[in-house]
C-alpha cells in the first residue's frame, strides 16, 4: 500500500505471479472498499488499486473492467534476471574486498 501526494489517494498494489483472471477485480474492490472505509481520511480521495501480473489478454482485461466503477488498473510486468557472469564477478569481488578489509 502507499500513498499518492498528487492524487491525495491511498492506493493498492497487488502483484499476481500468473495470469490477470477477471476475480482479480472484484477482489480488489473488495480491498478499496475496506480501505475506504476504514483508512480514509475525510479530505482525501477514493483509494485506486494496481493490478500488477505476469501476463494478461486485453480481451479478458477490457470484459473483467466494463462494469466495475473502481478506479482500478491492470498491467504486465516483466521480469529480468541479470546475468549469471556479472552476478559471479560482483559476488568474487565482494568476498575479495571482504577478505582484505578483515582485521588480525
Amino acid at each position: 500500500m502507499f500513498y499518492n501526494r498528487d492524487l491525495s489517494c491511498l492506493v493498492a498494489f497487488e502483484l499476481k505471479v500468473g495470469k490477470f483472471k477477471p476475480e482479480y477485480v472484484s477482489k480488489m474492490d473488495f480491498y478499496l472498499e475496506a480501505l475506504d472505509r476504514q483508512e480514509k481520511k475525510n479530505n482525501e480521495n477514493p483509494s485506486v488499486g494496481i493490478i500488477l501480473c505476469a501476463d494478461k489478454d486485453e480481451k479478458v482485461v477490457e470484459y473483467a473492467m466494463s462494469r466495475t466503477m473502481s478506479p482500478t488498473m491492470v498491467a504486465e510486468y516483466k521480469l529480468k534476471l541479470i546475468d549469471k557472469k556479472l552476478l559471479e564477478n560482483k559476488l568474487r569481488e565482494i568476498s575479495i574486498l571482504v577478505e582484505e578489509t578483515k582485521i588480525d
